[in-house]
């Protein structure tokens, strides 16, 4: 599978509140959109400590059908998209920040899945990676792979770990993102930290292995990284 991702940050004149209605209004116009197979939304479990709003989700069988839907790599901005498909509504204005975008269109890679693929409702921990300094993006993509994947599937309370490989690591806003789903908010924390801080030491032997492993692969404080409950909002899979 494969989706465009974008890390949404709303426009300062909106409340949190009027952001998700606004943002539930674009959700609707997406279901004509050809190709889509599933659209997800990621929201904040603290929108106050949250480094942005929300994620959305697109997800294809193909990358091509990808493309025909939303153009090229990281090309696609949600916005536009709701302006050209929004039911002349008068006097909508955007919600998004444009100024803030962040993007990344990507191949899901499965290291685990104990929930078969049934992800609505559970918590989920984005990590948006930036390579170490001196790496190559094939030396990152090897890393992660066989030495840090192996690593983050033995965490307790993982049930699903997915990586997203971007198709043009070159254009990307990013070099990857790491996502690994939790069936409980307490889960969560005592694994990656809690949402407000990314400093802390975990208890468990699994836990404490990845957090040291990560300052081989990425940067820990330089990358975004959001903690929030998905939801499935479309779904033809």
């Amino acid at each position: 599978m494969y989706k465009y991702i974008q890390l949404l940050v709303r426009r300062e004149t909106l409340a949190h509140e009027e952001f998700l209605e606004h943002w539930q209004g674009a959700c609707e116009d997406l279901t004509h959109i050809e190709g889509l197979k599933q659209y997800r939304i990621v929201l904040p479990t603290r929108p106050e400590s949250a480094e942005f709003d929300g994620i959305a989700e697109l997800h294809f069988e193909t990358v091509e059908s990808l493309h025909d839907a939303l153009g090229t790599d990281g090309a696609w901005n949600f916005t536009a998209h709701r302006e050209t498909v929004a039911d002349d509504r008068e006097g909508a204005e955007s919600f998004l920040h444009d100024e803030d975008e962040q993007s990344i269109v990507g191949k899901e890679v499965i290291e685990k899945d104990e929930v078969a693929g049934e992800t609505d409702g559970l918590y989920k921990h984005s990590a948006f990676l930036d390579r170490k300094e001196g790496m190559s993006h094939e030396e990152f993509f090897e890393y992660w792979a066989d030495k840090h994947a192996p690593i983050a599937r033995e965490v307790p309370g993982v049930v699903r770990y997915v990586r997203v490989i971007p198709t043009s690591p070159e254009r990307a806003a990013f070099d990857g993102v790491a996502e690994l789903y939790f069936e409980s908010l307490d889960a969560l924390r005592a694994a990656l930290g809690h949402e407000s801080s990314r400093d802390y030491a975990p208890d468990d032997p699994a836990a404490k292995a990845l957090r040291k492993d990560a300052e081989n692969l990425h940067s820990i404080e330089g990358r975004p990284r959001f903690i929030g409950t998905e939801f499935v909002r479309i779904d033809r899979s």
